[in-house]
């Protein structure tokens, strides 16, 4: 196969929209057409399904999608090893960040990143473990900055541990609860609450640590993927959530928000560094990689 007309299959695929898939890679709506019916006759299957609203993946266009995404990713990280090899400090990363580790952690090594290899270009793309871990599985990214198991649960991915954090209950800065040194469940359950969805690692926690001291978990009022939204809605309200206690870090010192100290609270997360195994890493990624741990160890 060219792998020029896999690439532009890719584009028309994430954007399911030819139009926008030529703009993107700066060709013509026709030329893009004529590329994909030439892959699709090679391959001797139907790859898209043209629609009036745009294009849809045939499970073909699926499977083809799936190992071309890899491809692209490998493909990346050699065009990055023939530049370092010319002696070139430049490349392109394409990484995936969880909420937490974009608060602080990033944005520092991306300082150091910088400053060191100023032509070394990053692509952050943002999400929770759900979309991270499927991006890195499948190439969509060089690796992912969020939290890690203690163990792998996947033989594809390997996670290469940073640093440990804590959770806390979260408030506004003048909240009821927040005249008290250290409150307890009995207590927090009074309140509404807003939280991660229940597959979440933060709302497992949530639970179990009610559970554990003989109460029914309290009921999300709202339950989000937004960190945005929670920080919102407590700053507004009664409202509590619980979250990674870096995650407020900012708007603790802006005196917008607080962390409840909660009797029994000792959940803890691994931070990390999820890569494919198999995967080749660009210099670029190794840069910016050698950035994290380095942020990482002064937390």
């Amino acid at each position: 196969m060219d792998y020029r007309k896999v690439q532009l299959f890719l584009a028309a695929a994430r954007y399911g929209n030819l139009t926008a898939a030529a703009a993107s890679m700066e060709i013509s709506q026709p030329a893009l057409s004529k590329s994909i019916k030439a892959l699709e006759k090679t391959l001797g299957v139907r790859l898209l399904e043209r629609g009036r609203f745009g294009v849809s993946l045939t499970p073909f266009g699926q499977a083809l999608m799936a190992h071309g995404r890899v491809i692209e990713a490998e493909m990346r990280n050699a065009v990055g090893e023939i530049q370092s090899m010319r002696g070139a400090q430049r490349g392109h990363v394409m990484m995936g960040c969880g909420p937490t580790e974009a608060t602080r952690l990033l944005p520092l090594a991306l300082k150091i990143l910088a400053a060191q290899n100023p032509e070394v270009h990053v692509t952050v793309l943002y999400g929770l473990n759900e979309a991270l871990m499927p991006w890195v599985k499948q190439g969509e990214v060089d690796f992912a900055l969020s939290s890690v198991p203690a163990k792998s649960t996947d033989a594809d991915l390997v996670h290469d541990y940073l640093s440990t954090e804590g959770a806390t209950v979260v408030s506004r800065s003048d909240h009821p609860l927040t005249k008290h040194k250290v409150v307890n469940p009995s207590m927090l359950v009074k309140f509404p609450w807003i939280l991660p969805r229940q597959r979440e690692l933060e709302r497992l926690a949530f639970d179990d640590y009610f559970a554990s001291h003989g109460l029914v978990p309290p009921v999300a009022q709202v339950e989000t993927t937004s960190t945005v939204l929670m920080k919102s809605m407590v700053m507004q309200s009664d409202t509590l959530t619980f979250i990674p206690k870096e995650l407020i870090y900012w708007e603790v010192r802006a005196g917008q928000l607080k962390a409840l100290e909660a009797t029994g609270n000792q959940w803890e997360r691994r931070v990390g560094i999820t890569r494919r195994l198999k995967a080749t890493l660009s210099p670029a990624s190794k840069l910016l990689m050698q950035a994290l741990k380095s942020v990482a160890q002064a937390f």
